[in-house]
């Protein structure tokens, strides 16, 4: 952890110099990043004392105002005689409530906004979650109540997000409000949908709005809090308020799914940006593998290891909504050609089974009373658990892979899928643009866009650095897999978030308590390629024999 307390001795330096000064010193900075290896620069961090708290850009009378009428007959009454029927309910039980006509789709989303109105921003327990708001999401959700009059509900109908409020990682294009990456520099980039967002809206899902997240996908600042976004603001754990880290980068995500403001949201991950804030909120987070989810109108860091994913309160939810969004895309390079059809991660989920399911669990995590209890419920249910000790497999130039792809992949994203009136065409084009009013658009400093800006390569060096980082992060899991006929791997959280991203393993989180200090942790499992349809099983099977979270206390 030698950078980081490096970074942060040059982030108080930083304020106290002129911009040119302020660049050199933050790329010697990020030389230091490139030499360690060290991902927490991207993911989950030690708490520490927010700089800035509640957005600069965003104002709560603006964000409402849309609504307010809307929502002028929806009350506290009706909010709480409806609570009952949506607080932490699954997608099934929504659909169930509404056939039987006890609630509506329109009042579904009306509920989800008076709570976000009720809990989000300006106020003693506002969270910063939601960045912007779909105008028209009331409408949409009242028109999906006129089609569901007309149709003839199938077997499979409760088992979809049909008229299900989704909000979006604010990474992700959406044609009703801008996609900001929680930076300045796109706050007007209003864009057409992103290809996941036209699998959700192909599905009948509602778009509610828009959610916080670490900005640029926590690949710029460098010592930043999980969470901060210059638009959004600092986003707030709800399970501790100011107390206990979000997580990153999708970190609005999986506040918003901890705290019901939604049915469901999407996020993102390079390297544990879906694991790290789902198990932090203590809810689901599924890490697809790369390809089986579009990322074309996703402002990307890399091209090689993002993709993005769903984060809800149940293996369930999750299921449902991977049906919804997974599907071949043949502008996206990695896409994979699927021949299954919806529904198929949900499909015979209650038949699931871990009897005669070999794990590997590490040595070197047993110290973890957590997880130790979690193997237990796992042998409970019929698995085998081996201990295994952890390969020693480095990862080279894993931060070098991230500069070089974001350098080339960003430039794609502001020729292809950014507003035309942003002139912006490359990261040194934000560098500059930041560097102009640095207190509000980059208080902790921009040290890893720097470190971007200043790293290059030969092709044939690059290929070499992903050549290398997949072969060892494949060794890391395969070794063991092999070596003791393994059908998964366990972690926690997102520990091994980085060998999954390098060898492009799909890995689900699902909540397994919490410490004594009230921290929510996630037992983790990892698999090979394309087996998301066994990672469900293994978790919904733990789940439901565990059943380990809980609604946070004082959002209730």
């Amino acid at each position: 952890m030698k950078y980081l307390s490096i970074l942060a001795l040059s982030c108080l330096l930083l304020c106290c110099k002129n911009a040119t000064s302020e660049a050199s010193r933050a790329i010697e900075d990020e030389k230091e990043v490139n030499a360690s290896d060290d991902m927490s620069a991207i993911s989950t961090k030690p708490f520490r004392e927010f700089k800035v708290l509640d957005s600069k850009y965003i104002d709560n009378d603006t964000l409402w105002q849309t609504f307010n009428a809307d929502l002028a007959d929806f009350t506290e009454a009706t909010y709480q005689q409806i609570k009952p029927l949506v607080m932490d309910q699954d997608i099934p039980t929504l659909h169930k409530h509404i056939q039987e006509g006890q609630l509506t789709y329109e009042l579904l989303t009306k509920f989800y906004l008076y709570r976000i109105r009720k809990y989000d921003r300006m106020n003693p327990k506002s969270l910063n979650a939601v960045i912007s708001l779909n105008p028209t999401a009331i409408n949409d959700a009242i028109a999906k109540d006129e089609k569901l009059r007309t149709m003839d509900v199938s077997q499979n109908f409760n088992y979809s997000v049909y008229g299900m409020p989704i909000l979006l990682k604010d990474n992700i294009n959406a044609s009703s409000m801008p996609t900001t990456a929680g930076a300045v520099a796109l706050q007007d980039n209003k864009t057409s949908d992103a290809f996941i967002v036209k699998q959700l809206k192909a599905h009948d899902a509602i778009i509610l709005g828009k959610v916080n997240l670490s900005e640029w996908a926590y690949f710029f600042c460098g010592d930043c809090p999980s969470g901060y976004s210059a638009i959004g603001g600092q986003t707030l754990n709800p399970y501790g308020r100011k107390i206990i880290d979000t997580g990153g980068s999708s970190s609005g995500s999986a506040v918003a799914v901890a705290a019901n403001f939604c049915a469901a949201a999407i996020g993102s991950e390079t390297a544990g940006s879906i694991l790290s804030p789902a198990s932090q909120n203590s809810v689901v987070g599924l890490k697809p593998t790369i390809g089986l989810v579009s990322r074309s109108g996703i402002v990307p860091i890399s091209s090689t290891l993002d993709t993005a994913g769903p984060l809800t309160r149940s293996v369930s939810d999750n299921a449902i909504v991977l049906d919804a969004i997974f599907g071949q895309d043949t502008s996206d390079s990695k896409s994979i050609k699927n021949e299954w059809q919806s529904p198929f991660y949900l499909k015979n989920l209650d038949d699931a089974s871990l009897k005669n399911k070999r794990f590997g669990a590490f040595k070197s995590l047993m110290d973890d009373s957590l997880y130790v209890a979690a193997i237990q419920t796992l042998k409970n249910q019929g698995a085998e658990i081996i201990d295994i000790e952890a390969p020693e497999v480095k990862l080279p130039d894993f931060i070098r892979l991230l500069n070089l792809d974001m350098k080339v992949d960003l430039a794609k994203y502001f020729k292809n899928h950014i507003n035309p009136n942003i002139d912006f065409t490359t990261i040194e084009d934000v560098i500059a643009y930041n560097q102009k009013d640095s207190l509000n658009r980059m208080p902790y400093g921009q040290q890893l866009f720097y470190g971007i800006s200043q790293d290059s390569s030969t092709a044939q060096e690059f290929d070499m650095i992903k050549s290398v980082l997949k072969t060892n992060g494949r060794q890391f899991f395969d070794g063991p897999m092999a070596a003791h006929d393994l059908d998964g791997i366990l972690s926690i959280n997102n520990y091994h978030a980085g060998e999954a991203a390098v060898a492009e393993y799909p890995a689900i989180t699902v909540p397994m308590g919490y410490t004594n200090e009230g921290v929510p942790k996630g037992l983790t499992f990892i698999a090979k390629p394309l087996h998301e349809k066994l990672l469900l099983d293994w978790a919904y099977v733990y789940e439901q024999a565990s059943k380990k979270r809980q609604t946070p206390e004082n959002y209730r």
